[in-house]
């Protein structure tokens, strides 16, 4: 039997050595963050009148796709993979929320068309 030794340049992970005890203690740190800014936003800005419910939605989704940026860059690894399948995530992903806006817009549309006939 012939013997062969993996390395890490024949997978292409070498970067994945990159992500040390201290690299995820500044993403959870970061994610942390973010959520304690959340909060914030849910629980003290927009009860006390300081910012608008409207306003606070869109910077809450804002904050929330930052979050899930970290979480799939870092610890799903997709920062560590080639550029080929990050782009086809990305726009996967770009014409998924656009899918979504549109069938929300048309779906609103229809609302109010159906309710004046």
């Amino acid at each position: 039997m012939s013997e062969h030794t993996h390395t890490t340049e024949e997978h292409g992970h070498g970067d994945h050595a990159g992500l040390s005890k201290g690299k995820i203690w500044k993403v959870f740190g970061i994610l942390l963050l973010i959520t304690v800014i959340e909060f914030i936003i849910a629980l003290v800005l927009i009860p006390k009148g300081i910012m608008t419910q409207h306003v606070g939605n869109y910077i809450y989704i804002g904050l929330t796709l930052l979050k899930a940026f970290y979480i799939v860059a870092y610890f799903m690894h997709l920062k560590y993979e080639k550029l080929g399948l990050q782009l086809a995530l990305t726009v996967s992903f770009i014409f998924i929320i656009y899918f979504i806006v549109l069938m929300l817009t048309e779906g609103g549309f229809l609302n109010i068309h159906m309710m004046n006939h």
